[in-house]
């Protein structure tokens, strides 16, 4: 389903409203319509295989209103979000802001707290979304500052120190009432155990009230039950002599909020790789304007404006070198310990450090579109996604506290039906906490709050979040930025790895290594002819044939006429001669003279690329061009073998060409001489044999092939499109980071399905023992805290993960 919106004039009351709405509601393909009088406007919901915006502004006209379709733009925006307790608060607010006129988007980060939205500001605004969350008892804060999560995280540690302390002092008295009676004791720790049930867990409560106010329930459910429940029977005591429950009551939520705490801080450990690199970026700048240097707040800085840069300092943007020379440490964007030579002419990263020398740089890109800044957006993207494997666990999520209450309920009635079975299972097991010797209203009730309060919805939860959290962050801190969390579930299943071969396994820059002639012209003269069409060719081997004759200091001329034949080469005109420079394609390759179809032969078994120059039809020579391998490109391909995945290259060269260069990297499948548009269905066919496939690739023409692949994998060092298509994003641009992006899914999905074990485990067993009365509910509530806290521990471990690929 997709939304539109248009402006309508002509009408003149609420009657017209509702006209237009039932008409649009009753139309082929509309799920929806709503229109606001006051402000004149509509927004259809409408399928688009049913009908399109032109069908739905024809019938407006047709009832006798003027409709124009307004194009919006969709915002991103991102904030935090608090009153969560669990994954299940995280599925209903995506439901319901997505059923929000005007939202388009909606993911929850449980783990972090945070909302990723798109919304159409002209339909719904920043207010009316938080209004909407705060009648569900949410709090949305669009501006989340490290002073604002201190702050939650202090609120948390206030409920928590006061629910400790009221339960710490009626566990003493319990205590001390074992051994010497203590009058009135039932009072005063009913007393005591309010600002522990009531205050302290007010928020709990009030959230589980507003969960019911919406037909929905959650893990504050559970604690509220588990302690509201205790307490109150408790009050009973103050009629008749009964079992009470005012120490359980004020204990579970003590040790509730206790869990909330650790689990908050382990979190803020999980997110703290955005912090990190918010905090690299620079504060200030020394800004060159009209010949005055001025010390300014980055956030000022302009496109275009000279920034001043000392040794010793931070580059505080984007730019490029139009004055000086240095050495600058950029391990914070590639993940590379040895600083880079950088000189007049080469681009800067901001937040790096220039290290020996003075700079002038010019400011070439947006403060939020610098590399860092898009590097957080994609690092944020990554944490807001979703991996498949999350989805079956939201939904049964959805279902698990539901369930979690039938079956305490169902403990509740077993155990006053049926004590006698339980008591035996209870006896037989003999657990030191173990308690028999009470009336069986009072083993019901224990039941049934073991099962309410030992129930963990949240670690099911931050099973995914909190990996996804601390793998992105950790790759990013590496150089390997991961867009999505489907790509962390893809990767473990890649079979076969592709690899474009210029820029990816070469260097990309070719330079003409020898120039071979007929004996009619020389060699100057066949450097001459190509460089001269080639004047007007975007092509990489064109840079290296106008190199060679810049070297030559060759004066060129511009061709009268030019053209582009797309995977054969180019023709021009060039001093009244045809010619005609590229593959064996453009030429008739039988009538080429037999010493230079050998030498060709020679050439291209070397792993050259040769290119046929022509005059008037009649092949004149021949250059040899040649594209350095990467120094770690068989390193990369050896270490991916013995991950057990194969490996195999497609590019536009000969086969000749392809297979020298495959031979000496260990590629197995070579696919040459492909069209830039063949590189699709290439990737398909590959997909055919080995199921799921990752594609590399740095160029534009990747970019399509990189979208068909299981897995895109983009180097940074190339075009901003491929990087935009990639799912994963390697910003060093070594092919060994290919390797070590494996090694940080692989890792990553591990931990993600170690947490899945480990809290259905838990859950899977809690749940039957407290059902049979084996599992205190103190203990309970103990047990549950620690089995959220473990999961994000669990995922904290990926930072000992090595990414190295030996």
């Amino acid at each position: 389903m997709k939304k539109t919106l248009f402006s309508i004039t002509g009408m003149s009351c609420a009657g017209c409203a509702r006209t237009i709405e039932k008409e649009l509601e009753n139309a082929p393909g509309v799920m929806s319509a709503g229109v606001n009088f006051p402000a004149e406007r509509v927004v259809v919901e409408y399928d688009p295989q049913q009908t399109s915006p032109d069908q739905l502004r024809t019938l407006i006209t047709t009832l006798g209103y003027r409709a124009e379709q307004i194009q919006s733009k969709y915002r991103q925006i991102s904030g935090k979000i608090s009153g969560m307790s669990c994954a299940s608060c995280a599925n209903t607010i995506e439901k319901s802001l997505t059923a929000l006129s005007g939202v388009e988007e909606v993911r929850v980060n449980f783990a972090a707290e945070k909302i990723t939205l798109t919304y159409d500001p002209v339909s719904v605004s920043q207010r009316e979304i938080a209004d909407h969350l705060a009648g569900q008892g949410y709090t949305l804060v669009l501006a989340d500052t490290d002073e604002e999560q201190h702050d939650h995280t202090q609120a948390i540690f206030q409920r928590m120190l006061l629910a400790s302390v009221s339960a710490g002092i009626i566990m003493a008295l319990m205590v001390v009432h074992m051994f010497i009676s203590i009058p009135g004791y039932f009072l005063i720790t009913a007393v005591l155990a309010i600002p522990a049930v009531f205050i302290a867990g007010a928020e709990t409560h009030r959230a589980t009230w507003n969960g019911l106010t919406r037909k929905s329930v959650n893990m504050d459910t559970l604690i509220t039950m588990g302690s509201l429940i205790p307490y109150l029977l408790s009050m009973i005591g103050f009629w008749f002599d009964i079992t009470t429950f005012v120490e359980m009551a004020a204990s579970i939520m003590a040790l509730h909020l206790v869990g909330r705490y650790l689990e908050a801080k382990a979190k803020g450990r999980a997110s703290q790789a955005i912090e990190k690199l918010l905090a690299m970026e620079a504060k200030t700048a020394r800004v060159v304007r009209e010949d005055v240097e001025q010390e300014i707040p980055v956030e000022e800085v302009r496109l275009g404006d000279i920034v001043r840069i000392k040794p010793g300092e931070k580059i505080p943007t984007d730019g490029e070198i139009i004055s000086g020379e240095t050495r600058i440490d950029e391990s914070m964007a590639t993940g590379e310990s040895l600083p880079v030579h950088r000189i007049t002419g080469d681009t800067v990263i901001g937040s790096t450090i220039n290290q020996t020398g003075a700079l002038d740089i010019r400011v070439t890109h947006e403060r939020s579109e610098t590399f860092l800044s898009r590097v957080i957006r994609m690092v944020e993207e990554a944490q807001g996604s979703k991996v498949p494997i999350q989805e079956f666990a939201d939904r049964i999520t959805g279902y698990f506290v539901p369930a979690v209450m039938i079956i305490a309920v169902t403990a509740f009635f077993s155990w006053l039906l049926f004590p006698e079975f339980h008591l035996s299972i209870v006896r037989f097991f003999d657990f030191p906490w173990s308690t028999t010797e009470v009336a069986p209203l009072t083993l019901a009730i224990l039941a049934m709050t073991a099962v309410l309060v030992i129930s963990c919805p949240c670690a099911l939860g931050l099973a995914t979040p909190t990996s996804l959290m601390v793998g992105s962050g950790m790759g990013a801190q590496r150089g390997i930025l991961i867009r999505n969390g489907e790509a962390i579930q893809t990767m473990k299943d890649v079979n076969l790895i592709a690899f474009d071969k210029t820029g990816t396994l070469t260097r990309g820059t070719p330079e003409v290594t020898e120039v071979i002639s007929t004996d009619e012209v020389t060699s100057q003269e066949i450097l001459f002819a190509a460089a001269s069409v080639e004047r007007s060719s975007e092509h990489p081997l064109a840079g290296a044939i106008l190199a060679a004759a810049k070297e030559h200091e060759i004066e060129l001329v511009a061709p009268t006429s030019f053209s582009a034949q797309v995977g054969k080469g180019v023709t021009g005109e060039v001093a009244g001669h045809q010619i005609s420079v590229g593959n064996r394609k453009i030429i008739n390759f039988e009538n080429l003279p037999e010493n230079l179809r050998i030498r060709a032969a020679s050439l291209e078994d070397e792993a050259k690329t040769v290119v046929f120059v022509s005059r008037d039809s009649r092949v004149i020579g021949i250059l040899a061009i040649s594209d350095a391998i990467k120094d770690d490109a068989k390193d990369a391909v050896e270490a991916l073998a013995r991950h057990g995945i194969s490996t195999a290259m497609i590019t536009g060269d000969n086969e000749k060409t392809a297979r020298a260069v495959a031979d000496q990297l260990g590629i197995s499948h070579v696919i040459a001489e492909v069209l830039p548009g063949g590189k699709v269905s290439e990737i398909e066919r590959l997909q055919e044999v080995h199921k799921t496939v990752a594609m590399v690739g740095d160029g534009i023409n990747d970019a399509p092939a990189l979208k068909q692949a299981n897995v895109g994998i983009a180097l940074g060092t190339g075009t901003d499109i491929a990087i935009e298509a990639g799912d994963i994003t390697l910003v060093r641009g070594d092919v060994t980071a290919v390797v070590s992006a494996v090694i940080l899914s692989r890792a990553t999905f591990r931990k993600i399905r170690q947490n899945y074990f480990w809290a259905w485990v838990y859950n899977g067993v809690a749940i039957p023992a407290a059902f049979l009365g084996l599992l205190h509910p103190m203990i309970g509530a103990a047990a549950m805290a620690m089995s959220s806290l473990t999961v994000v521990l669990n995922s904290l471990g990926l930072r000992r993960i090595s990414l190295k690929h030996t």
